[in-house]
């Protein structure tokens, strides 16, 4: 009885680090942006997915396909790093699109296995435009270094998304 009561305890020690090993978990970030014109405007500048001109991280963009499933893209960021990306869906009628990311690296955007939504939706003559992305962190091993972690993964595309979508809104509100 006593050594079944040693190896029960020895078990229950060992949990936490069995808890800690199953390696990183899918990370999710949805920001939105309320802008004052009409669905059809806004999504006339976002819609393309070869043109991603509003977004002021974007210095150049390379792509073919068009708006097609399975078209392909290459951002030039004005840091210098780029990012592939292939276009999973794009429905104009229900103003949405989904994409991934198919090529990046770490330093450029600490992220791996990222998929994300744009989309919009009208409300009269106003508009939310929603960004949403779930992805897993840089580093896909446990005790990743503080750059690859799930919080600088967050932080990233929330930074992403918040700096396009405020962007957006001052591009479409001031007629651009």
């Amino acid at each position: 009885m006593l050594r079944t009561l040693v190896f029960g305890v020895a078990a229950l020690a060992l949990l936490p680090s069995f808890a800690s090993a199953h390696g990183p978990t899918r990370q999710k970030v949805t920001e939105k942006v309320e802008i004052n014109a009409p669905a059809d405007k806004v999504w006339a500048v976002i819609g393309n997915f070869q043109d991603m001109s509003w977004h002021p991280a974007v210095a150049k963009l390379e792509g073919s396909g068009g708006n097609d499933a399975n078209a392909t893209r290459t951002l030039t960021l004005t840091s210098g790093g780029t990012i592939d990306e292939k276009l999973l869906q794009n429905d104009s009628t229900k103003m949405l699109y989904k994409y991934e990311i198919s090529k990046v690296e770490p330093k450029v955007l600490p992220v791996n296995n990222y998929s994300s939504t744009l989309s919009v939706k009208g409300d009269g003559g106003k508009s939310v435009v929603e960004w949403k992305g779930a992805f897993y962190r840089g580093y896909m091993n446990n005790d990743p270094p503080p750059e690859l972690n799930d919080e600088a993964a967050v932080k990233a595309v929330s930074g992403v998304y918040r700096a396009g979508l405020d962007a957006l809104k001052t591009k479409i509100e001031a007629g651009g």
